[in-house]
């Protein structure tokens, strides 16, 4: 049906009013602290968790459509949160940090399908203790002088510093600085010094100031550095509804400056130098060294010439190069003796400390020279010396005075010196000569400069130009005459009567011997030393000559440990019960005598799934995973309905070589739920690591019900007694025989001991040299058989060593009967925490030694 243009035109209006008078919905505003309605002052927690629900759009349309919620970000930010459309939910999908984004912007809508409202709304983030301390302008670096006097500053290798006029004891050094971004509590630091009985220094808590103690003093000689660790602690706040407490550490660096106090000192001397006829003007003839004598903090050293120079050479002021300014055609002397004089730089108003060094500059042109070596009278080509044994390492041959010289100019004059002959014993010192250097012969190896294996030393010194055709060399001999000292256990007599036999006595010697003319001591052959068992012995030594004359002295011999047993667990297969929320321990024991033999890490080879328990590595505590707070959560990670598991665990120890052993180990899981539902669980769970507390409940409760016994009874008694209801009977009770009471005693000790003996076999082990030490006290010891008399000379040592052998056995406890009792009447809860709690009784009465 067609309609005319007028009707098609009033529909049109009507349908448009109609749609004009759509309202748009909005939202509630439910005020501060609601988390629902607009977001209006909406805040946020920093430490909530990622998928939490955080709040609930809600609103209204006007004719009652249904609406739908969004929220959305802008672009440049991150999309913190989600939302269910329908039920405006928001759930926050990213992690807060208000120290980085203390504001989130969104923009919320609330849309009727026709009309839609949005709105801008600012969510304040809130701050939890999450931030740690932090030291700021680090490496943190002062140096202080060794007296109090004088000044104290920092480093330039920080900005933080302190300058003052003087450091008595007791005043500040210097100045830490940590910051905090947390606010409140949580955001304020103080500061405290770790090992404060053994450091020099003081803290001040609220200020980072560090102060030397009063009672201290320091000085560069015994300690040129200090290390202060510092600690700065936050005050506190929650962080994920636990109080927690943040810290740091940092090091202050503090050296001692050295005080001036010395002159300076020249290097290298003597100094020589040598003009040829090639050189220019202003050519460096050579460079005189000088170091301040206090190496701690030296100063800067000047140089100049004092005279002898005539105006041919000059000094370089700051490098002590000293160059020549004429020709050598100019030049009228063959040798020029120059005074060098050096001078510390030092502070306005100290007195300058100066040194001076002669300097011998000698004028040369063809290569006509080989090197030769001169002695204190002049050339010479044979030196000799006498010194006594086994000098000190690094010490200078200081009777041996060589002079080495080629008179020759520029590279003519450069040689090499070496020495041939007992390599590695001495080191001579310059390696490379240029025209003239004294030589100094060092000791490198101490302990082959010994007169019992030589009484003469003798070696080569040679000198060979470098650079030159001609290659001209010279030699010179050195011949060392050694002096014996006391270094060894001697008679100073002579013939028969110095003579010295030694032998040994005393509690300590019997697993000893020594040798009667040489006084090497070893172990006799039968001897089996355990650090374990006895890690010193001590015993006597006696000198003693042909005429009966003695000498004693006491030796001590010190044991040291080595890694030779395994840790050990009490059981190879046990069985926990896991309660959630709590933790389950293992534990083993290595029976070495010293650290890191004897300490132990726990590990968890193999589980399946693996995700689900986590070990402690030091403690052996075995817990859940965090991500596991209820069975249902256990049940999603493993299809293990029952909720029992077996683990392979290892117990390794820190030695090297390492030794480990593995032990396989049943964990019940069971919750809180659980044991509510069922007193008796409660009971045994609350007493499954104290068995013997469970049998002191169960006595009292027995006693209980006794005594109420006797109590009903006598009251009952005297009752029917008072009312004449009972009337005594007599009777005639004849008392039967006791056995004697000694005969009883003995039968139930055997009884008891049969009974307490029936839960064990005796089992054989093969011998283990890591775990021979490993069997019970019970079982008899071995006895080591009768040493063999001393042998009149040492034994050879490539002789194998005889031990004694051992046997060793242990206990294994005979499997439990089953139970009677059918499994369907247990529950699996009460059936583990019975196992364990017996196993536990079993355990505690075989310590204490009942039977």
């Amino acid at each position: 049906m067609s309609l005319s243009p007028r009707a098609a035109l009033a529909l049109g209006l009507l349908r448009l009013c109609l749609a004009q008078a759509n309202f748009a919905p909005h939202f509630f505003d439910n005020g501060v602290g609601s988390t629902n309605g607009n977001m209006a002052l909406f805040s946020l927690p920093e430490d909530t968790p990622v998928g939490s629900h955080v709040y609930t759009l809600n609103g209204t349309d006007p004719e009652g459509d249904p609406v739908s919620y969004h929220i959305s970000f802008d672009p440049s930010a991150r999309s913190v949160f989600s939302i269910d459309p329908n039920f405006g939910n928001i759930t926050l999908v990213e992690e807060l940090d208000r120290e980085r984004e203390g504001e989130i912007e969104a923009v919320i809508s609330i849309s009727d399908g026709l009309n839609l409202v949005a709105e801008k709304v600012t969510i304040l983030v809130t701050d939890a203790n999450d931030e740690v301390p932090r030291f700021i302008q680090e490496p943190y670096i002062v140096q202080v002088p060794e007296f109090p006097e004088h000044s104290v500053s920092a480093t330039g290798l920080t900005p933080v510093a302190m300058t003052t006029q003087d450091t008595p004891a007791g005043s500040s050094i210097f100045k830490v600085h940590a910051m905090d971004k947390d606010t409140g509590s949580g955001g304020s630091v103080t500061y405290f010094l770790q090992n404060i009985q053994s450091t020099k220094f003081a803290m001040d808590h609220h200020s980072g100031v560090l102060r030397l103690r009063a009672e201290t003093t320091l000085d560069y000689e015994k300690a040129q550095a200090h290390f202060v660790i510092v600690v700065a602690k936050d005050g506190g706040g929650r962080l994920r509804g636990a109080d927690v407490v943040f810290s740091a550490t940092t090091t202050v660096t503090v050296y001692v400056e050295d005080v001036q106090d010395m002159a300076p000192v020249f290097v290298g001397t003597p100094y020589y130098g040598y003009v040829y006829e090639d050189t220019v003007p202003g050519s460096e003839v050579l460079t005189v060294v000088a170091m301040d004598g206090d190496r701690g903090k030296p100063n800067h050293i000047l140089y100049s010439l004092l005279n002898g120079s005539d105006g041919a050479f000059e000094i370089n002021e700051t490098s002590g190069a000293i160059l020549v300014t004429q020709s050598p055609a100019q030049l009228r002397r063959e040798v020029y003796e120059l005074h060098v004089q050096v001078t510390e730089a030092s502070s306005a108003g100290s007195p300058a400390v100066q040194a001076m060094v002669p300097v011998t500059i000698r004028i040369v042109d063809l290569n006509n020279h080989p090197p030769t070596f001169y002695g204190e009278s002049g050339p010479q080509n044979r030196f000799e010396l006498s010194m006594y044994e086994h000098p000190p390492q690094g010490e200078i041959l200081r009777g041996l005075k060589i002079t080495v010289n080629d008179s020759d100019q520029g590279a003519n004059a450069k040689f090499n010196l070496r020495m041939v002959g007992p390599g590695g014993i001495f080191r001579v010192v310059p390696q490379t000569v240029l025209n003239e250097a004294q030589v100094t012969i060092i000791v490198e190896n101490s302990a082959a400069i010994d007169f019992e294996k030589f009484k003469l030393l003798t070696f080569k010194l040679l000198a060979i130009e470098v650079n030159t055709p001609e290659k001209f060399s010279s030699t010179a001999d050195v011949l060392i005459q050694l002096l014996d000292t006391n270094d060894n256990a001697v008679d100073p007599d002579t013939g028969p009567w110095g003579e010295v036999r030694y032998s040994i006595y005393g509690s300590g010697a019997d697993l000893f011997l020594v040798h009667p003319s040489t006084g090497i001591i070893c172990t006799q052959p039968w001897a089996n030393l355990d650090a374990e068992a006895t890690a010193r012995y001590n015993f006597y030594v006696k000198a003693e000559d042909m005429e009966g004359r003695y000498s004693l002295a006491e030796v001590f011999i010190t044991l040291l440990d080595v890694n030779d047993h395994y840790p050990q667990f009490g059981k190879s297969i046990q069985k926990k019960t896991m309660v959630l929320g709590t933790s389950v321990k293992i534990e083993a024991t290595d029976q070495d005598a010293e650290e890191p033999n004897n300490l132990v890490d726990y590990s968890i080879t193999h589980a399946e799934p693996a995700n689900v328990f986590d070990i402690d590595a030091y403690t052996g505590e075995i817990r859940l995973k965090n991500s596991i707070h209820s069975l249902d959560s256990l049940n999603n990670v493993t299809c293990n309905k029952d909720y029992t598991w077996s683990l392979e665990v290892q117990a390794k120890d820190r030695g090297s070589p390492s030794f480990s052993t593995t032990a396989l180990l049943k964990i019940d899981i069971i919750d809180t739920e659980m044991l509510s539902r069922n007193p008796m669980d409660t009971f045994l769970m609350q007493t499954k690591d104290n068995p013997m507390k469970a049998v002191g409940v169960l006595a009292g409760i027995m006693a209980i019900i006794v005594a109420t016994t006797v109590l009903i009874s006598t009251a009952t008694f005297w009752r029917n007694k008072k009312t004449n209801k009972v009337l005594p009977v007599r009777r005639v009770l004849r008392k039967r025989p006791s056995p004697a009471p000694h005969a009883v005693h003995i039968e139930w000790l055997k009884f008891n001991k049969t009974k307490a003996a029936a839960k064990f076999l005796l089992r054989e082990d093969p011998p283990n040299e890591n775990c021979n030490k490993n069997s019970l006290g019970s079982l008899p010891v071995p006895r080591a058989p009768v040493p063999p008399p001393l042998p009149r000379m040492v034994p050879s040592m490539g002789a194998a060593p005889w031990t004694v052998p051992t046997v060793s056995g242990s206990l294994t406890p005979l499997q439990p009967q089953q139970s009677s009792k059918p499994k369907a009447l247990e529950s699996p809860i009460q059936s583990a925490l019975v196992s364990e709690l017996r196993q536990k009784f079993e355990k505690s009465v075989a310590n204490k030694a009942y039977f």
